[in-house]
């Protein structure tokens, strides 16, 4: 059933910029939930611009609650007209879990054109943080882990090569768009490949920051000079893998005491090494990348960018 407007007449209206900035979640999502599936039902202007009320802001932070429990947009309409008060069980995640396996296919099929399709599908039906906690994240361990056992050189470049054309447009016009602090995200010296950076650099976009993307590993002896002509305001660092002792105990701690900027560590390296930085110098940020870039806004702040 879908969620129809039947707001009375002096009912203040918020138009879909608005919502978007309260709610978190972007103007493509909000029509997307509206036309395939009908989970909100927005009133419309004379020349037909949205309009929405309480009523459906609040709508949306149910929504919201739903996909961040695991559930998938496909489930949430059912379980929106469920009442409140009464504790619904959490449907079975087949649906992500058959997403997954679609990707991985996908990557496993060189088949280009159906992953750039299922990336600006997830990217439009859902907020990127649950894009990536779902869908993106887990498979791409699946495939860095099924890479290490059966290397496909070709399905894995091939794979890389689209989603760093496709997150480096968004990039782009992203930078463009905003006068947020600039945060530069590379790789560590270990990672095969860019896909744990790309991902991170996703979100850190989307979160309002500047983005300069390195894909591969930058020398720890060039940081301070990226960091002073790129005006850079946050080093992180993303990666899967353990990394190598000495870089991870002595070399990193060390080049990150002369930068004169936060440096940060995220990815399945920050819960490896957890408790093995305790001087200040790094920050482990965790391996939930959407977490991990949301704890750049206070070590930001603490540093005076923000």
């Amino acid at each position: 059933m879908s969620h129809k407007a039947t707001h009375p007449p002096d009912t203040p209206l918020y138009p879909i910029r608005e919502v978007s900035r309260l709610t978190g979640v972007n103007s493509v999502t909000l029509r997307a939930w509206e036309r395939r599936y009908g989970l909100i039902c927005p009133q419309r202007t004379p020349k037909g611009h949205r309009l929405y009320a309480q009523d459906d802001i609040t709508r949306i932070e149910r929504i919201l609650q739903w996909l961040n429990r695991g559930v998938s947009v496909s489930q949430v309409a059912e379980l929106l007209n469920q009442p409140e008060a009464v504790e619904t069980p959490v449907p079975a995640s087949h649906d992500w879990e058959s997403q997954r396996q679609q990707l991985i296919a996908l990557v496993n099929a060189l088949d280009t054109a159906g992953l750039e399709a299922l990336y600006h599908q997830s990217l439009a039906l859902y907020p990127l943080s649950v894009a990536i906690n779902e869908l993106w994240q887990p498979a791409i361990k699946a495939l860095e882990a099924r890479w290490q056992s059966a290397p496909d050189a070709l399905a894995q470049r091939t794979f890389e090569a689209l989603l760093r054309s496709q997150v480096g447009i968004r990039l782009y016009y992203a930078n463009k768009a905003t006068r947020g602090p600039l945060v530069m995200i590379a790789p560590m010296p270990d990672e095969p490949g860019p896909l744990w950076v790309l991902m991170t650099a996703l979100l850190a976009s989307e979160h309002g920051y500047r983005v300069q993307l390195m894909d591969r590993h930058l020398p720890l002896d060039a940081l301070p000079q990226a960091v002073t002509r790129l005006h850079v305001s946050l080093v992180l660092f993303a990666s899967g893998q353990v990394e190598n002792d000495a870089h991870v105990h002595q070399a990193l701690p060390e080049a990150a005491a002369t930068l004169g900027v936060p440096v940060g560590l995220c990815g399945d390296i920050a819960r490896r090494r957890e408790g093995e930085f305790n001087d200040g110098r790094v920050h482990l940020l965790g391996d939930d990348l959407p977490r991990a870039v949301a704890r750049l806004r206070p070590l930001l702040r603490e540093a005076g960018v923000l």
